[in-house]
């Protein structure tokens, strides 16, 4: 069944108008048709406790369609901890990467940063737009993979800013060490994950780390893409705490 995110209120029983997006999408790309059922979700803005309601299309017109709401599923495929991913920005569609596969692998919120060496800084008013697109990759990527709790897409602070203000169970930084950090049998309740550049965090920022509490985490004895590195760690925490 086809599945939209729609930034909109929803009610069982009630009778609501499609958002452009989803009109567009169902009814003029898939070529939907009175009666036809989809599943909708708003769990970026209107309902922090996700779930997903399932609707059934009653009226088309020539811009617009209403749809009734029969049900409401409280169901959320999240994962059991909160995870936040501190991502350095890097540039062209990797970036898109990260945030899509992060999503299907179940990140809470992904927090944009910039550092000694990151590629590129988002500093005038037009670059909302790119924040907004990242956003939508997020919500495109939920509603392929089911999930109801669209991670939000933080706007971008500097790597020390961030490490300073993180307050969660474990801090984790990606990067080489000769002791890396182990995950116990103990589960956490929340995890940050700090995840640097194309050309890695400079040794002042992984000091300042460290002197902050997080944790150096080596998976494998490869060097990791900046795209590569955050999957492979969320991988891992879906592989533990799944």
């Amino acid at each position: 069944m086809n599945r939209f995110y729609m930034e909109s209120s929803l009610t069982v029983g009630e009778h609501v108008q499609l958002s452009e997006t989803v009109f567009h999408h169902w009814v003029r790309v898939l070529r939907a048709k009175v009666g036809d059922q989809a599943t909708l979700f708003n769990g970026l803005e209107f309902n922090g406790l996700g779930g997903e309601y399932l609707v059934e299309l009653t009226q088309i017109e020539k811009k617009s369609a209403t749809v009734q709401v029969l049900s409401f599923d409280p169901i959320n495929r999240d994962l059991p901890i909160k995870v936040t991913l501190g991502q350095v920005m890097s540039k062209g569609d990797r970036m898109d990467y990260v945030i899509q596969k992060s999503t299907e692998l179940g990140v809470s919120e992904i927090q944009l940063l910039t550092s000694e060496r990151c590629e590129m800084r988002l500093k005038y008013d037009r670059d909302q737009k790119k924040i907004e697109h990242w956003q939508s990759v997020a919500i495109a990527a939920c509603e392929q993979c089911g999930l109801n709790l669209v991670p939000k897409i933080l706007p971008p602070l500097s790597v020390n800013e961030w490490i300073d203000s993180v307050d969660t169970e474990v801090k984790l930084i990606m990067t080489l060490a000769d002791q890396p950090f182990q995950f116990s049998d103990e589960k956490p309740k929340s995890i940050a994950l700090l995840v640097g550049p194309e050309g890695g965090l400079s040794q002042s920022e992984i000091d300042f780390a460290l002197a902050k509490q997080f944790q150096a985490w080596t998976i494998g004895k490869r060097v990791l893409r900046t795209e590569t590195a955050p999957i492979a760690a969320l991988g891992v925490i879906n592989q533990y705490f799944v």
